[in-house]
C-alpha cells in the first residue's frame, strides 16, 4: 500500500482513544479518520468514512469487538481489523481473529509495536506475534500435540480435506506457523532459509485459499491438525 493509511480506533474508553489518536497522528504515514466508543458505532462511522484499518477493542457495549469484527471482515474491499486485548481477561481475542480479524496485538504493546503492525495490516499481512499466539492457545488447552490427518477421526472434515492439497513441507510448515513460529524460526527448525520459509507459506495460503497467517492459524486447530492432548 502507498500513500497515507486512514485509521480508525475503537474502544470505549476516551482516554485510550485519545492516546492512540495522539500516536497516530504524529506519524507522516497515518491519519485516524475516525473514532468510535462502540462496534455498532464503528459500523455506522464506516458507512460515512473511508478507512484501511480499523484498530478495535474486544470487550466494549453495545457490541463487542467481535461481533463487530465480522461485520466489518463482510464488507467487500473494506477495511483491515487489528484487534487489541487485555488477554489474561479476554478470551474473546481467538474469536475475534475467527471473525476475521488480521491480527491482535496486546494493549501493553510498546508504541513502536503498535505502529509496525498497523503498517503490516495495511499492506495485507498479518499480525500475529509467536508469543503472543502462544499464549492464547494455551488459553484452550494446557498443551497441544501435533497430529497427522489420519491421527483426528470425526474431526474438521472439510479442513481436513483441504489440508490434503499440501505437500509434506507444506503441512509441516503450517504446523509450524500454528505453534507461533515466526519465519526466521521456522527456517532454523526447518534448517532452511528464511526466504524458502517465506515461498512456503505463501503456497499454503494459496492452496487453502486463506487469507493470511491468522487464518493459517485458526484452520489448523479447527481442522484438527494441532489438537490438544486429553
Amino acid at each position: 500500500m502507498t500513500g497515507t493509511i486512514r485509521v480508525v480506533v475503537v474502544d470505549d474508553q476516551e482516554l485510550v482513544r485519545a492516546g492512540f489518536r495522539m500516536i497516530l497522528s504524529a506519524q507522516a504515514d497515518m491519519a485516524v479518520v475516525g473514532e468510535a466508543g462502540d462496534g455498532a458505532e464503528a459500523l455506522r462511522l464506516l458507512r460515512t468514512v473511508a478507512a484501511d484499518v480499523v484498530v478495535m477493542d474486544i470487550r466494549m457495549p453495545v457490541m463487542d469487538g467481535v461481533a463487530a469484527t465480522a461485520e466489518v471482515a463482510g464488507i467487500d474491499g473494506g477495511p483491515r481489523v487489528l484487534v487489541l486485548t487485555t488477554f489474561d481477561t479476554d478470551e474473546d481475542a481467538f474469536a475475534a481473529l475467527r471473525a476475521g480479524a488480521s491480527g491482535f496485538l496486546l494493549k501493553n504493546a510498546l508504541p513502536a509495536e503498535l505502529l509496525a503492525a498497523i503498517r503490516v495490516v495495511a499492506a495485507g499481512d498479518a499480525v500475529v506475534a509467536p508469543n503472543v499466539t502462544r499464549r492464547l492457545l494455551d488459553r484452550f488447552a494446557d498443551r497441544f500435540v501435533l497430529a497427522a490427518p489420519s491421527a483426528v477421526p470425526g474431526r474438521g472434515g472439510a479442513g481436513l480435506e483441504r489440508l490434503e492439497l499440501l505437500t509434506d513441507r507444506e503441512r509441516q510448515v503450517l504446523l509450524l506457523v500454528a505453534e507461533g513460529l515466526s519465519n526466521a524460526e521456522i527456517g532454523e527448525r526447518l534448517r532452511v532459509a528464511e526466504t524458502t520459509v517465506k515461498t512456503h507459506v505463501g503456497r499454503v495460503l494459496a492452496k487453502l485459499g486463506l487469507r493470511d497467517r491468522v487464518q493459517a492459524v485458526v484452520l489448523a486447530y479447527e481442522s484438527g491438525l494441532v489438537r490438544p492432548e486429553r
